[in-house]
């Protein structure tokens, strides 16, 4: 059996906002919210415990204290839960029932258990009414994941689902990449299939175009999205028709050039063309390379057939 006592009014300065960390922020619901606020003040009560050490423990209503900050108000109304932070936050999941969690917050929030309180995962799964695999799932979200990618996550820079599909792999894979790329794709507001286009270019990408990823994403999206239209060709027929097409981009950008002599300079902010123009160099280096090894390979296995009928 657990009591509340009715909603009074707390100084902010008396908050201790521990739990902060555990949810991401959406700018947009957050403005809105302080619009509420202003029209129509505070209608639901945020939920505290008492300190151990003196201050009340904010256990729900963060995006509302951030809120009345903003509005630079003194108090907040809250309710003040007769219980212990450990019942309080599984109290709080509950009434929540996960609504709108990420398995990124979930981690979150099993992290803080497991670090704060000591729980294990068998009293976590039993907890949750999870099973053990549920649960160290989750804390290996937060355990692979840079905190630098994760405060992207929780600030909105960054989509959850983004984070935990494309860049936890690649984190996993080679770490300094992730460090590298995720605050170049935080910076742009792109979704999560964006994102995972990126990550794959990257991973598969030369330096060059590696560096046009992290200055320029959206030069690359538009690339991958105009070689992924559909064609009613065969691979052969595809394959003949890109290099005829990059051949015909090659003479179009160069009568381009040769009609503007000394404008191209101006025409981009110092450096953006460059970067540009050593990844499509170093791509269509590497594609040729690779086409000529393959007809080279060919040629030798024909020389040898021939040999040996002969």
């Amino acid at each position: 059996m657990w009591q509340s006592v009715g909603a009074v009014d707390i100084e902010l300065h008396e908050l201790d906002l521990r739990y902060a960390a555990l949810r991401r922020r959406d700018a947009r619901r957050e403005r809105g919210l302080v619009a509420s606020l202003a029209e129509s003040g505070q209608q639901v009560p945020v939920v505290v415990v008492r300190g151990a050490t003196g201050p009340f423990v904010l256990v729900d209503g963060y995006k509302r204290v951030r809120a009345l900050e903003r509005l630079h108000r003194d108090t907040v109304a809250a309710v003040v839960w007769e219980l212990s932070e450990l019942e309080a936050l599984l109290l709080v999941r509950v009434l929540r029932n996960g609504a709108g969690d990420t398995a990124l917050e979930q981690g979150w929030l099993l992290w803080e258990l497991c670090e704060r309180f000591r729980l294990t995962l068998g009293e976590l799964a039993r907890r949750f009414d999870k099973s053990e695999s549920w649960v160290s799932r989750r804390l290996a979200l937060v355990r692979e994941l840079p905190e630098a990618v994760q405060e992207l996550v929780r600030s909105g820079a960054l989509v959850a689902h983004a984070a935990m599909k494309h860049l936890v792999p690649l984190a996993r894979a080679n770490l300094a990449h992730c460090l590298a790329l995720a605050p170049a794709l935080a910076a742009h507001g792109l979704t999560s299939r964006q994102v995972g286009t990126l990550c794959a270019a990257f991973v598969a990408g030369t330096e060059e175009s590696r560096t046009l990823i992290l200055t320029a994403p959206h030069v690359v999206l538009r690339a991958e999205a105009e070689s992924k239209r559909p064609k009613e060709k065969s691979d052969a027929e595809r394959l003949l028709s890109d290099v005829a097409a990059v051949a015909a981009i090659a003479r179009r950008a160069r009568r381009l050039v040769s009609a503007e002599p000394g404008r191209v300079a101006t025409w981009w902010p110092r450096g953006e063309l460059g970067r540009a123009m050593a990844a499509a160099e170093s791509d269509t280096a590497a594609f040729f390379t690779l086409v000529r090894k393959e007809m080279s390979d060919v040629g030798r296995e024909q020389t040898n057939s021939d040999l040996g009928a002969s």
